[in-house]
């Protein structure tokens, strides 16, 4: 199998408000034809480290691609840095300045001088066309110690990297993949630690050699992400397809996606499907689920309405919630939870009405209820179901969290009745 390494240039990557985008792009692209990505690097615009990354990337990697540091000022280093590490000399292309200058006179300007600088090549490689930008990107196949490499110089704006690797660096490297095809499939666990769920399904996964496995945590749920190698699309899919059956009936109710989806679109989908609507009171989430049903596309065909009842009065006066249940038990509780639910689906007449109360942090909690105490309701014809939940982390996670266990909730509600 090839390996590849990726160099995101500039020095603006460095800084906390720029992304390096195109790396991940990228990376989804060669693995999708048999190319493992084994590393990837951000270099700011300094020639020495970036020379450094490149010979070490060229040793190591039959496929170095850099994105950025293309453009016609000073600190644009990649051309020349990559010409040294490939021993390679670099000549001014006369073409190339023409058309950059053609391009500026299009746009009713006179090309910068500095911009000549674009227009330099490295001995021996292929120019790619860059027909959405001023930068051309270079292509330079090359031996070294009797092993065959390729370096990819590629301009850093994503409407112009991608184009350029869809049609000219792809081409040129798909006969070298050979023929391996690599399929991806994520599935997702809700209310089970990363722990557990490797123990339960790791029987399984190791008995494909063929297939990489990795368990990841992300915020609320776990991720199972299965890597399939074989010698087409179909035997691929066909290896995912078996995992993915032997996987769900180890988890159970636990696996609510298959393919990488949201839990809200699950849920959606869900209520969608048996022609049933919802509605939400929240307290501590603050709209939250609402924000995250409603980002949903066509979610108006089963979600309601939402009510963010912050205050006691509030919970009060629009979901009926009786003043001696606060009086004796509090907002955060189970009794308040199962009142906001029941009040919010009489209210609206849905089929089912969710309730969320916790303390979210930093401040307000005790020793009685601390911070990240999380009550949910779940109400529905046939009565009203209460979670209480001690969640951690801090007030961002422990909004995210509940969010997470309400939507849950309502999956694993309906769920059940099905059986």
């Amino acid at each position: 199998m090839l390996k590849a390494e990726i160099i995101a240039v500039g020095s603006e990557l460095l800084t906390p408000d720029r992304t390096d985008t195109n790396s991940l792009w990228l990376t989804e692209k060669l693995n999708e034809i048999g190319i493992e990505v084994t590393a990837k690097s951000i270099i700011g615009d300094d020639e020495e480290r970036l020379e450094k990354c490149f010979r070490a990337a060229i040793e190591e990697s039959d496929l170095v691609i850099a994105t950025g540091g293309l453009g016609p000022t000073e600190d644009d280093v990649t051309r020349q840095v990559a010409a040294r590490a490939v021993g390679r000399e670099m000549f001014l292309n006369e073409e190339i300045v023409e058309e950059i200058r053609k391009r500026f006179a299009h746009w009713g300007r006179e090309m910068p001088e500095t911009n000549k600088r674009q227009a330099f090549v490295i001995e021996g490689g292929e120019v790619l066309p860059n027909p959405n930008g001023s930068a051309p990107g270079i292509f330079v196949a090359f031996e070294q110690k009797g092993e065959n490499k390729s370096v990819a110089l590629l301009p850093g704006p994503p409407r112009e990297m991608k184009p350029m690797f869809e049609n000219h660096v792809l081409p040129r490297i798909l006969e070298k993949a050979g023929k391996v095809k690599v399929c991806r499939k994520v599935l997702k666990v809700s209310g089970m630690g990363e722990s557990a769920v490797d123990e339960l399904i790791s029987p399984v996964y190791k008995e494909y050699s063929s297939i990489q496995t990795t368990i990841l945590f992300n915020k609320s749920e776990i991720e199972v992400h299965l890597a399939a190698k074989g010698a087409s699309e179909g035997e691929c899919n066909d290896l995912l397809a078996d995992v993915t059956a032997r996987v769900k009936e180890k988890l159970g109710i636990a696996l609510y996606a298959e393919n990488g989806e949201s839990l809200e679109y699950v849920v959606g989908q869900m209520l969608k499907a048996a022609g049933k609507t919802l509605a939400l009171a929240e307290s501590c989430t603050g709209g939250l689920i609402a924000e995250r049903i409603t980002d949903i596309p066509g979610s108006s065909a089963y979600f309601m309405e939402g009510a963010v009842t912050y205050s006691n009065d509030a919970k009060m006066r629009t979901l009926n919630v009786p003043s001696e249940v606060l009086e004796n038990y509090g907002a955060v509780s189970a009794e308040t939870a199962e009142a906001m639910a029941r009040g919010i689906r009489e209210r609206t007449g849905t089929d089912y009405g969710i309730s969320v109360t916790g303390i979210a942090g930093p401040d307000g909690g005790s020793e009685e209820k601390p911070v990240g105490l999380v009550y949910i309701g779940c109400a529905d014809e046939t009565g009203i179901k209460t979670l209480r939940l001690m969640i951690p982390g801090d007030r961002f996670l422990i909004r995210w969290r509940s969010s997470q266990a309400a939507l849950d909730l309502l999956r694993r509600r309906m769920m059940k009745k099905h059986e």
